[in-house]
């Protein structure tokens, strides 16, 4: 694998399995590069819910909107700049508000390879 500048716009935005509402993610970097992380951006819909166990360990950004992310455990809001880290096995709870929202997210391992 040889340095990158990933963008937004290089993203294929795909519907993320077990969503409610328009949640999409679009990797730029995974296990067809092979590097050991995922490296991609999530595009989040108005009031779009992502409830589920975390296959990987999962760190996502906020670039634009705010999201809420739950746990069993506590309840924060994350926005421009702001991350949530969510550990492997962890069950979630991830809620936009009313206005669309993008992350970017980095996991490891490979996320598709863990859900399959």
């Amino acid at each position: 694998m040889k340095l990158r500048k990933l963008t937004f716009g290089e993203a294929e935005m795909e519907a993320t399995p077990g969503e409610r509402g328009e949640i999409f993610a679009g990797n730029l970097v995974d296990e067809r590069h092979g590097g050991p992380v995922t490296v991609g951006y999530g595009r989040w819909g108005a009031n779009s819910i992502l409830e589920q166990v975390m296959a990987v360990d999962d760190i996502m950004i906020v670039l634009t909107g705010r999201l809420s992310v739950s746990s069993a455990s506590d309840t924060f809001e994350i926005g421009p700049g702001e991350m949530a880290y969510m550990p492997k096995g962890e069950r979630v709870t991830i809620r936009a508000y009313e206005q669309e929202a993008v992350t970017a997210y980095v996991t490891f391992p490979h996320w598709r390879e863990a859900e399959a």
